[in-house]
């Protein structure tokens, strides 16, 4: 079953103060009702969401260590050179 999705209902559920039987009836209802799942079993359709979920999510992290990075063609690897202060005695 799709992970992100079935936090993403439990998350749902709660705020609208289900609890126990009743939100896991909400959740795999949904799910159900959605394709990802059949009964108790994942689909492909359910298969394919979490597997676009993850691709998202991995583009979008390297996006963020590239944006805080910069290139990996704009660095030298080497240890940059400390400057330091000359003082007149």
């Amino acid at each position: 079953m799709p992970k992100f999705l079935e936090d993403k209902l439990k998350a749902a559920a709660a705020s609208k103060g289900l609890k126990g039987k009743r939100a896991d009836r909400y959740v795999y209802g949904a799910m159900n009702n959605m394709g990802a799942m059949r009964g108790n079993k994942e689909t492909a359709k359910g298969a394919a969401m979490e597997e676009k979920h993850r691709d998202q999510a991995r583009e979008k992290m390297h996006a963020d260590i590239a944006k805080f990075r910069g290139n990996s063609s704009e660095h030298s690897f080497h240890r940059p050179v400390r400057k330091i202060l000359r003082r007149s005695v």
